[in-house]
C-alpha cells in the first residue's frame, strides 16, 4: 500500500494532491486566493457550526431556545404549518400538502424524457385540474376554500409553474412575431415587449390590483389571484420572447434555406426544424428566467397574497418567536434554494442530453 502511494499511483498522494496541485495552487494568485478562503471558512464556520447545530434548539419554547443560545429550530417545528400553507384553514391542510406532492410529481414527469408521450398533454392538464380541486373544495365533499386564504409554498407553486407554463407559448409567438416580415405584426410585437419589458413587475401588480379594478364596469370583478397571474404571465412572455428571439438570431441562414428547400411552410419549419435548434441554444437564459419567475412571486404581497416569504413573515409576527426571525428566513431560503437548485441542475442535463452525438469545434 505505501509503495503503490509512493509511485504516485491511483493512491491517496496521487489523487488529492494532484488535484489540489491542478485547482488551488496552479499560480501564485490561485495560491493566495486558496489560503484566504480557507481562512474565511475557519474564521466564519466553526461558530456557525456551534450556532446551527450544537447550542440549537430542535424542540422547546422561546425561553428554551434564548438559555441555549444557538439556533431556535423549534420556531420552525411550532409555525411550519404557518409557514407552508399560511392562513389555509388548519384542519384542510393536508389539501395544499397533497396539492404540493402531486405538483412535485407533475413536474418530475414532465422532466423526465421517458415520459414525453403523447398522453402527457392530457396527464398534465388533468393533475393541474386535481390541484384546483384540491384547494378551492366546493364538491367531492371538500369544504369550500376561497383563494385569499391560500398561501405559502403551494400558492408559490401555483403562480410560478402557471406563470412559467402559460408565458412560454404567448413568447414563442411574440418572438416570431418580432421577426416577422409584417410591418403591423413586428410593431405590435415590438411594442408589447418593450413595454413590458420597461417596467418593474412590482408596478404590474400594484396596477393589476389597484388600477385595473377601476377601469372595470360597475359591479364587475376579477379574482384577485387571477389578476396577479395574468400579470406574471404577460411580464415572464415579455423577458422569454426576447431569449427565444435570441436563439432564433442564432440559427445559420442555412437552415431557413434547407427548410424552404424541401417545400415546409413556414409554420413546419419553425416547429421541425428552426424552433427545436433554438431552444437548445437558449436553454441557459430560460432557465435562469423561469427561476428569476420562481423567485418574483413573493412580490405578489403587494397585493394582499401571502406566498412562502409572506407567510414566513406572518409566522414570525408572533411576540413571543419575535426575536428568532433569521431561522425562519433561513428556512425559507433553503426552499427557495431546493426549488432553483434543482431547475439549474436540470438545465444542465437537458443540455447535455440534447448535445449528446453533436459534432464540437
Amino acid at each position: 500500500m505505501a509503495e503503490r502511494l509512493l509511485r504516485g499511483g491511483d493512491g491517496l498522494l496521487s489523487g488529492p494532491i494532484a488535484w489540489a496541485r491542478k485547482h488551488l495552487f496552479s499560480s501564485p494568485a490561485n495560491t493566495v486566493f486558496t489560503l484566504l478562503a480557507l481562512w474565511v471558512l475557519g474564521t466564519v464556520l466553526p461558530p456557525l457550526v456551534d450556532w446551527a447545530l450544537i447550542k440549537a434548539t430542535w424542540v422547546g419554547d422561546p425561553a428554551a431556545c434564548r438559555a441555549a443560545g444557538g439556533a431556535c429550530w423549534a420556531l420552525v417545528t411550532e409555525k411550519y404549518r404557518l409557514i407552508l400553507f399560511g392562513i389555509y384553514p388548519f384542519e384542510e391542510q393536508w389539501r395544499p400538502l397533497l396539492a404540493v406532492l402531486l405538483f412535485i410529481v407533475m413536474m418530475l414527469v414532465a422532466a423526465n424524457p421517458r415520459c414525453w408521450r403523447p398522453w402527457l398533454a392530457w396527464v398534465l392538464p388533468l393533475a393541474l385540474v386535481a390541484v384546483a380541486v384540491l384547494m378551492w373544495g366546493g364538491i367531492f365533499g371538500l369544504v369550500l376554500v376561497p383563494n385569499d386564504r391560500w398561501g405559502g409554498l403551494p400558492l408559490t407553486l401555483i403562480l410560478s409553474v402557471a406563470g412559467i407554463v402559460l408565458s412560454f407559448p404567448l413568447a414563442v409567438v411574440l418572438a416570431l412575431g418580432r421577426r416577422s416580415q409584417l410591418p403591423a405584426v413586428r410593431a405590435w410585437c415590438v411594442a408589447y415587449i418593450e413595454l413590458w419589458r420597461g417596467v418593474p413587475l412590482i408596478s404590474v401588480l400594484f396596477m393589476a390590483s389597484i388600477m385595473f379594478p377601476l377601469f372595470m364596469p360597475e359591479g364587475f370583478t376579477i379574482d384577485k389571484l387571477l389578476r396577479a397571474q395574468l400579470g406574471i404571465i404577460l411580464f415572464t412572455a415579455a423577458y422569454v420572447a426576447e431569449i427565444v428571439r435570441g436563439g432564433l438570431q442564432a440559427i445559420p441562414r442555412g437552415q431557413y434555406e434547407a427548410a424552404d428547400s424541401i417545400g415546409l411552410t413556414y409554420w413546419q419549419k419553425m416547429r421541425l426544424v428552426i424552433l427545436p435548434q433554438a431552444l437548445k441554444v437558449v436553454i441557459p437564459p430560460l432557465v435562469g428566467q423561469f427561476i428569476t419567475t420562481f423567485k418574483d412571486t413573493s412580490l405578489v404581497i403587494i397585493i394582499g397574497l401571502y406566498d412562502l416569504l409572506s407567510s414566513t413573515k406572518v409566522a414570525l409576527s408572533d411576540p413571543q418567536w419575535r426575536a428568532f426571525y433569521v431561522e425562519g428566513y433561513v428556512v425559507a431560503a433553503l426552499i427557495y434554494f431546493v426549488f432553483s437548485y434543482l431547475m439549474s441542475q436540470y438545465s444542465q442535463y437537458l443540455e447535455r442530453r440534447l448535445s449528446a452525438g453533436v459534432r464540437r469545434g
